[in-house]
């Protein structure tokens, strides 16, 4: 099936328009009605531009500083940006990704980075990240730290970041673009988008390809 492809540039400029608000309710739609993949019925966005890895040295799970460019260099590495208090679209987007990693050979297993960086570092210190993302694959790596750091690293991928509000009810969301960010172990750029309607199925037939650098 034929895959859409965009420029780096294009996404950046429709990321203020890519924003969900997880868990906020049916009754508050802050998801505006752009979608990158549009006339396609693959999960992949392959860019024909790809994006540089974002410059970001924040907190690890352990209290470590992490630096995302040296700790993933060479390795395929999945980039996300979200928070652990979402109830609904960042756990299914990191639960789809670990049932599928679970599925690949040992080596690709070990050699994959799949990295969780929170948009809601008030609340997601290293100690609740970390308590998080063991339920879901003890090998992910959560990074938390400065907020405006977070928000600029996510720019430069084309996804756009909102400081922690009160919703109307009163409950605390965090409005956040919800891509997955695929970088090639070849080039460590970032060549390959998922949206937050890739399932299972989407990451088990792709991984593999994207293990080694290659287009889905």
């Amino acid at each position: 099936m034929r895959k859409k492809t965009f420029t780096a540039a294009a996404l950046l400029a429709a990321a203020t328009l890519t924003l969900s608000a997880c868990g906020s309710g049916n009754d508050e739609d802050t998801s505006a009605a752009v979608s990158v993949g549009s006339g396609s019925n693959r999960a992949a966005t392959v860019l024909d531009q790809p994006f540089e890895k974002p410059d970001l040295v924040l907190t690890d799970t352990h209290g470590e500083k992490y630096d995302l460019r040296k700790e993933t260099k060479g390795h395929p590495t999945l980039v996300y940006f979200g928070y652990t208090h979402c109830p609904d679209i960042c756990p299914t987007t990191m639960s789809n990704i670990a049932v599928a990693a679970q599925k690949l050979p040992a080596a690709a297993r070990k050699d994959l980075r799949v990295v969780f960086v929170t948009t809601d570092p008030g609340r997601d210190t290293p100690a609740e990240l970390g308590k998080w993302l063991k339920s879901i694959d003890p090998q992910f790596v959560g990074l938390t730290g400065d907020f405006a750091a977070v928000r600029a690293g996510a720019r430069t991928v084309g996804i756009s970041v909102e400081p922690t509000t009160k919703d109307k009810n009163g409950k605390l969301v965090s409005v956040h673009g919800t891509q997955v960010i695929a970088f090639s172990p070849k080039t460590d750029a970032g060549y390959v988008l998922y949206g937050e309607s890739a399932t299972v199925d989407d990451y088990t037939k792709d991984l593999p390809k994207l293990v080694e650098g290659a287009k889905p």
